[in-house]
């Protein structure tokens, strides 16, 4: 069994300026990004190259209608190099966007199209959560299907990863939160996936202790201890990405899909809903498991035995930082619960393969229906 597979070349720099001093941005680059982003650390620099703000395409998470609209636009430019610098949209648009790209994108999603890499890809992420830049998944909102889909295939890497902590000083902090608790759900969900190996299981744990660690310091001196620990933060969302990059996630994120793509939740946050129900059902079917030391884990963190109960611990925990709400907020209707059910089973078996134990369909609906 392979053991651990890092594809990107990973380069880490304290600020931007010292990265394009590196890399050297240029004519024959084309750069993806936020006018926000751009502004602060790209325009000060005075680097000449093709810039597409992201924005300009549409709000919120990726979709396949705001990659069909970019790829039309990305015609106007010659270029061999594509910059993502920005958070998992952009990242997750330019892993498609390195590809032939189709006249609908959506049929590389679908499987219609077969993947084929045209351009290099250099990735610098602006938060702390996806590990984007490290894996091959790109997730997408299907618009005429109603749900989000992924791919993860070889083509979807990044040729170059860059860490930089002092692009995230501007992140605010609501999205700090959730995206560092989707780093957590990652680093976790891959701790207990059948694929992890003692190399995942090595960055998977260290990503909960940093993470956990800086949430602490949070907890107890307010958000703006968060710009104390950026790097440990951004270097934890790597770590993250790097282990469920080889061993996967599960239920968590292959239910969250439903509410992110019907309700436009973002990923982290619907992550989150999820997070703490689907443990519990896992530990009410194989409590003598590997979840057991997971559970330990989050007991010698939290100060609290490490049971069932763990898990009602950390959601407290937690929720000083992120409030989970019942799903009904988000816009959620009783029917839904079938519905989602049936997408989830049908169209997130890549991601429920990855599961610590196997979800039958109507345990799965247990879940949507607890958290009604």
């Amino acid at each position: 069994m392979q053991a651990l597979r890092v594809v990107p070349k990973i380069f880490y720099f304290d600020t931007f300026k010292e990265f394009n001093e590196e890399f050297k941005i240029g004519k024959n680059d084309l750069l993806v990004t936020n006018e926000w982003m751009y502004t602060p650390y790209v325009k000060p620099l005075g680097i000449d190259t093709n810039v597409i703000y992201q924005e300009k395409f549409g709000a919120g998470e990726p979709s396949d209608e705001m990659i069909d609209a970019m790829a039309a636009e990305m015609k106007k430019y010659e270029f061999d190099r594509i910059v993502a610098f920005g958070g998992g949209t952009i990242v997750d648009i330019c892993k498609i966007l390195a590809l032939d790209v189709p006249e609908k994108s959506i049929d590389l999603f679908t499987g219609v199209v077969v993947p084929v890499k045209i351009k290099k890809l250099l990735v610098v992420p602006t938060t702390c959560g996806t590990g984007s830049e490290v894996t091959n998944v790109a997730i997408a909102e299907l618009k005429s299907l109603h749900t989000k889909k992924g791919i993860a295939v070889d083509e979807t890497y990044a040729d170059i990863a860059v860490l930089v902590p002092e692009t995230i000083k501007g992140l605010p902090y609501k999205f700090f939160v959730t995206s560092s608790v989707d780093a957590l759900i990652h680093a976790i969900e891959a701790y207990l996936s059948p694929k992890a190996s003692p190399f995942t299981e090595m960055y998977s744990l260290q990503a909960i202790q940093m993470i956990m660690a800086g949430y602490k310091e949070i907890v107890a001196k307010g958000e703006d201890e968060r710009f104390k620990h950026l790097k440990e933060f951004v270097l934890a969302s790597n770590y993250a990405g790097i282990a469920f990059g080889n061993a996967g996630v599960g239920a968590v994120h292959a239910i969250s899909y439903s509410i992110g793509g019907a309700f436009h939740v973002a990923h982290g946050e619907a992550n989150y809903q999820f997070f703490t129900e689907v443990f519990k059902m896992y530990m009410r079917k194989n409590p003598t498991g590997k979840i057991m030391k997971a559970n330990k884990i989050f007991a010698d963190i939290l100060g609290c035995t490490d049971g069932p109960e763990v898990y009602d611990e950390l959601e407290k925990f937690l929720n000083k930082l992120i409030i989970k709400k019942p799903l009904r907020e988000y816009g959620m209707v009783e029917s839904q619960i079938d519905e989602f059910t049936k997408s989830t089973v049908a169209n997130q078996q890549r991601l429920l393969g990855n599961n610590y134990v196997p979800l039958a369909d109507e345990e799965i609906r247990e879940i949507f229906a607890n958290l009604f």
